[in-house]
Formats: structure tokens, C-alpha cells, sequence
């Protein structure tokens, strides 16, 4: 496994910064070079160097294994944020100039507003390929709905497709590391020299992701079938979406790749995997994470002062085993202990964890409503109007709490209706006020502060 020290500047959750071997031989070559030199020769020797191009940091993920367990990840790079600084390919055929940038809605459960927005943009597909494209998305957008809580909360989503047409098809570093393609996203492997690192020129793909109404969570497909992905989980200054994956759309186990990487973007999830005789991840000595998924706390000192996952404890867990504290995670082998042996932030083609499917439903809400007015709330509504409200349906027999109220006091008959005719109130002359409460009440969720938020609410006034 390669180490997380080998290149670049890491800054790994809960502890310090470090700077690895790359950074300091880099260092090392310069302060030598300005020696040999000599006073008064830097000038001379021509004009100054660039300044450093902008860097982002991205996860690695975990090397391909033909059988077993794949790692989830396998720490992190800084790579340029523009990638390999190539110009955006020119398209000269009318028809790919036509298609490039063009929007489709590939599943619409509702208004933007009120619903998590997915984009997913493809790169290395020219302009006859697209139909390809879209294929793919649809079959990526499958296997993360295969997994729970995806699985059961699918219509809080809507995904949207944004074509970028590539002069050629593939992938640069496909498949030998020298091969080099002109596509629309300049996607490459052999990112900071990891043939499965598949990083991506963010300002380009910024440039499509922005052509979509809304983008909440980004996922760029690699017109690929070679291993490998990326995890860009910074929040996005400019648009506002929690991170892009990247991942190659022909693998079948890539797709994995993107799935672990909504639980950091998404989910706020630390990482579970550890790294076995690497110096200076032996033992965790920091504070206490922020990450709900990795503590310092043993099981016992969870129950007793009630934090973390303690309400999860001993419950039997989706990705194997019982809840409890398992030593190793954050990339530390002790110091640190996650919920579960092998969830998916630790082990490609896992589960999410109990308390992993918590974070990602609070994750979820951050975006989604699941009331949203379906009669306009800002007129007053009269005796022939009806009150619509549009719910969400969940996947499966559980489905969420609807109750109207008016002027406070509930009206039981209309419980789980998504309209109420103002006619069949009736309403004493006056104003009044008529209001719905939507409510989650999953049993996935037994955080009180997240159960909290697993509510929507409309409230229209009347009079007669």
C-alpha cells in the first residue's frame, strides 16, 4: 500500500500537518541550486520562475485487487487544481459544438429547491459517444442507489447530466502512463504518479457543473475501463457543492470509488483504514475527532459519557459484525477506533456502517426538503381551493408522517393525505391558519439533533 508521507503535503484528519519526502527533496533542490549560483546570478540567469500553480488535496483510492478486499483509500495527494494544465480541446464539427454543454434531467423527483442535485459530467466521450454516456450514468447512478441509505431515500435526489464532448475518446494515461487524450475535463491517471489516481482540471469541470440549474454533489465518469478514481471533497468555493468523484465508468468496481467518496463529502465520515508500519501513523495522540466515525473513546467511556456512536453499541451492523470500538482508523493503527470492522470507508463493495447510514441520512437532509408547497402559500386560500403538499415517497414499506393541523389542533382524517379541500374544513368567518408537518421517523437515526431535522413543514392562511 503506498504510503500516505510519499508525496506532497498531507493534512490528515485529527492530527498535524506533514510534509512528505517529494515536498522536501523539492525543497532541498532548490535552496542548492540558488548556492550554486552565486550572489548577483539569479537575475542574470533569465526571468523568475512561475508562481507555484494552485493545489487541492485528493484522496487516493485503495489498489485493485483481482479478489478479496479492496482498501477504501490509501491517504491523500496535493495535486494541481487545473490538472495537467492543458488547453480545452477545439471542436470543429458543428454537430459536437451543438451537443457540448447540452443539460438532461436524467431523473427528476422534484424541484432543485427541495431536492439533493446531482450532476454528473462524463469526460473522454466525443460527440457519437454520448448516447454512451449516458448509459453509463445511468448504470453508475444504479449501483450508488443499491446502497443503503441511497437505496431508501432515492426520490430525495434528482440527477442531472451535462455533456462535455472530447475532441477523442478515452482517458489520458490509458492505457500506458505516456498515452495522452484531448478531452473536454483533461482527466488523467497517473495522478502524481498513482496509475489509479484519475484526477480531473476542476476549473473545467466547474465550467459544465455550472451549465446545470443546481449541483449539490458532482461525479465525473471516465470514459474508461481501467481502475481508478478520485476523491475531491473540499466544498467548492464558487458553486457550492460538496466535492467531486471521479471514477472510471466502465469498471465495475470504481463505482465503489465514488460511493466511499459521498460518505466524506456528504456524510462528513473520516476515513477507517489505517496504515500498518508507516512512520509517524503508528499511535494517535491528538484530541478528540470531529468525525462522528473515529474516537479516541473506548466502547466502555463512549456509554458512560454518551458520545459518538454510543447509542449504536452492540447492535448487530449491515457491513458485518456488532457496533462497537475496533482499534485503527484515521489512518492511525491505535489511537483511534471506528464503529465497525470493515465498513465502506474502510473496505471497497461494504456497507455503510450503523452509524455511517445516520451521518449519511443527516448528510441528505442538509439538501432535501420533504414538504414542498404545491399550493402557492403566498395567497390566502379560500373555500374553493385545495391545500397540496408534495412528499416524497421512500423506497420500501416505511413511509414518512403526515399530519394537517387547524389553528393548531389536528385534523386526524386527513393523516398521510397530500391535500386537504378548504371546503371540507368548515371554517367560522375569519382567518385561519392550516398547516402540514412532514416527519422522518427512521430507525436509522436515533441522534436526537439530527432526528430534528428529518422534518418539513407548510403553513397556508385561510379565510372565509
Amino acid at each position: 500500500m503506498r504510503s500516505p508521507l510519499r508525496r506532497g503535503a498531507v493534512r490528515h484528519r485529527g492530527g498535524a500537518r506533514r510534509t512528505g519526502i517529494a515536498a522536501a527533496t523539492l525543497a532541498g533542490v532548490t535552496v542548492l541550486a540558488a548556492l550554486a549560483s552565486g550572489p548577483g546570478t539569479a537575475a542574470a540567469a533569465g526571468p523568475p520562475p512561475p508562481p507555484p500553480r494552485p493545489q487541492v488535496q485528493v484522496e487516493i483510492p485503495g489498489p485493485e485487487a483481482g479478489s478479496g478486499q479492496i482498501p477504501a483509500g490509501s491517504g491523500h495527494a496535493m495535486v494541481p487544481v487545473n490538472g495537467q494544465g492543458r488547453p480545452a480541446p477545439h471542436l470543429s464539427a458543428p454537430a459536437a459544438t451543438a451537443a457540448d454543454g447540452q443539460v438532461t434531467k436524467m431523473i427528476d423527483n422534484g424541484s432543485t429547491a427541495d431536492r439533493l442535485d446531482v450532476v454528473i459530467v462524463g469526460d473522454g466521450y466525443t460527440a457519437g459517444q454520448l448516447d454512451q454516456f449516458h448509459a453509463d450514468a445511468k448504470e453508475k447512478w444504479g449501483e450508488i442507489t443499491g446502497v443503503e441509505p441511497y437505496t431508501t431515500y432515492q426520490n430525495l435526489f434528482n440527477v442531472w447530466t451535462v455533456d462535455a464532448v472530447s475532441a477523442q475518446s478515452g482517458v489520458s494515461g490509458d492505457p500506458a502512463q505516456g498515452d495522452v487524450k484531448n478531452t473536454a475535463l483533461g482527466s488523467y491517471f497517473w495522478c502524481d504518479g498513482v496509475e489509479r489516481l484519475l484526477c480531473v482540471d476542476q476549473d473545467k469541470v466547474d465550467s459544465y457543473v455550472a451549465k446545470a440549474p443546481q449541483a449539490d454533489l458532482v461525479v465525473v465518469l471516465a470514459n474508461s475501463a481501467k481502475y481508478g478514481g478520485a476523491g475531491y471533497n473540499e466544498p467548492s468555493k464558487t458553486l457550492g457543492y460538496e466535492g467531486i468523484s471521479t471514477a472510471s465508468a466502465g469498471n465495475a468496481k470504481s463505482g465503489q470509488v465514488a460511493i466511499h467518496e459521498t460518505g466524506h463529502s456528504l456524510g462528513k465520515l473520516a476515513d477507517e483504514y489505517f496504515y500498518p508500519g508507516t512512520p509517524g501513523y503508528e499511535h494517535y495522540t491528538g484530541p478528540e475527532p470531529a468525525q462522528s466515525d473515529i474516537s479516541t473513546l473506548s466502547a466502555d467511556q463512549m456509554a458512560a459519557q454518551r458520545l459518538k456512536w454510543y447509542r449504536w453499541l452492540g447492535e448487530t451492523s449491515p457491513d458485518g459484525g456488532t457496533v462497537g470500538a475496533y482499534e485503527g482508523g484515521g489512518y492511525y493503527v491505535t489511537g483511534l477506533n471506528r464503529p465497525t470492522d470493515a465498513s465502506i470507508m474502510r473496505v471497497l463493495g461494504k456497507p455503510f456502517s450503523l452509524p455511517g447510514v445516520e451521518a449519511m441520512i443527516a448528510g441528505f437532509y442538509r439538501h432535501a426538503s420533504i414538504a414542498t408547497p404545491a399550493t402557492s402559500t403566498a395567497r390566502t386560500l379560500r373555500p374553493g381551493d385545495t391545500a397540496r403538499v408534495t412528499v416524497p415517497r421512500l423506497a420500501g414499506a416505511r413511509q414518512l408522517t403526515v399530519r394537517w393541523y387547524l389553528d393548531g389542533r389536528e385534523l386526524r382524517r386527513y393523516a398521510g393525505r397530500g391535500a386537504v379541500p378548504v371546503r371540507e374544513l368548515g371554517l367560522g368567518r375569519g382567518s385561519h391558519d392550516l398547516t402540514v408537518h412532514v416527519v422522518d421517523r427512521t430507525p436509522s437515526v436515533r441522534d436526537p439533533g439530527i432526528a430534528a431535522g428529518l422534518r418539513g413543514s407548510v403553513r397556508w392562511q385561510l379565510h372565509r
